[in-house]
């Protein structure tokens, strides 16, 4: 199970539920947690310098400007420092009243580049970062600084999306829901769930989606477009029946096998789960079902079954 847990902190509400998360993750499995914040005194120093010309004309001389930038930049660095200061000492408290093991770090640069460094050169097993920072506005979906980390970094990572005390949300079902498609990084989420499920006590579910439709869609949009011959040469109608009585249902067995095997894996490590298979848009499904159940965790692999090894984030 997890044994390093990392926390990049902005004093958000969302960095607040991932410290929230993260104390309560660090407990059952026996981890440290190390937090972290990046401040970019050097940016500032940058643009402060290209803002010079506009000055009063009092601030132009270039001895009043070098003596300008020099408070300038004290103040910046040293209030930087104190802000990241305390943005830790949130976690630092919470881990300290629950005997959590606790290493904070403050690191000066481009947020995004500085985390994924920190990340790839740490040995931490999971990171908890949220979805959206102090620059969240009602219509964000994912923050740049989230979106950039999870595709460069291999580490686990739990993405904190929806906080219900503040969106106004039904309350979580409690449940640990994992997708598993058939590949190696769905089965690795799996095992990831299971060991979840059983150092949190919590319900687990296994979801499974497969897409029967997409060749509908196809051969409706063929129809106006083959000429006489090339629908002989296609054999359009034997094309269409194949896929209706051995592809689309034989998708379906595909996808229940996925389902079986899952609860058996689970069955040998000595827990209950249900089994669910959906069909339809494999994304939109799973959303639709994630804002039916509101489960407690959703367990991604990184990439899917069709996926080239090499893709940073699959599409689902």
């Amino acid at each position: 199970m997890f044994k390093h847990i990392y926390l990049p902190v902005d004093n958000s509400d969302y960095s607040n539920a991932c410290i929230d998360l993260g104390v309560e993750f660090a407990k059952a499995c026996g981890a440290k947690i190390s937090a972290s914040h990046v401040y970019a005194a050097k940016m500032h120093d940058v643009r402060f310098r290209q803002m010079e010309s506009g000055l009063p004309e009092e601030y132009q001389d270039e001895q009043e400007l070098e003596k300008q930038r020099t408070i300038h930049d004290q103040l910046i660095t040293k209030g930087m420092e104190v802000i990241t200061d305390s943005y830790l000492e949130v976690p630092r408290q919470r881990c300290n009243a629950e005997g959590v093991p606790f290493e904070g770090k403050s690191l000066e640069g481009r947020n995004w580049i500085e985390l994924v460094r920190d990340i790839k050169e740490s040995d931490y097993d999971l990171v908890i970062m949220g979805a959206l920072g102090l620059g969240a506005i009602r219509d964000s979906q994912i923050g740049t600084v989230c979106e950039r980390v999870i595709r460069r970094i291999q580490t686990d990572t739990l993405i904190v999306k929806n906080l219900p005390e503040l969106s106004g949300e039904k309350p979580s079902s409690g449940k640990i829901v994992v997708a598993v498609d058939g590949s190696g990084h769905s089965f690795g989420g799996l095992k990831t769930a299971i060991d979840l499920a059983k150092n949190l006590n919590r319900p687990l579910e296994v979801i499974s989606t497969f897409d029967p439709y997409f060749h509908y869609a196809m051969f409706n949009s063929l129809t106006g477009v083959l000429t006489k011959e090339a629908g002989k040469v296609f054999k359009f109608e034997q094309q269409e029946k194949l896929h209706e009585d051995i592809i689309d249902k034989g998708l379906a067995k595909i996808y229940q096998a996925h389902l079986e095997i899952s609860r058996k894996i689970v069955e040998d490590e000595g827990l209950d789960c249900s089994i669910r298979l959906l069909d339809g848009k494999v994304f939109e499904k799973v959303l639709q079902y994630a804002r039916e159940e509101n489960p407690f965790l959703l367990v991604l692999g990184r990439i899917g079954v069709h996926s080239a090894p090499d893709m940073d984030i699959g599409g689902n």
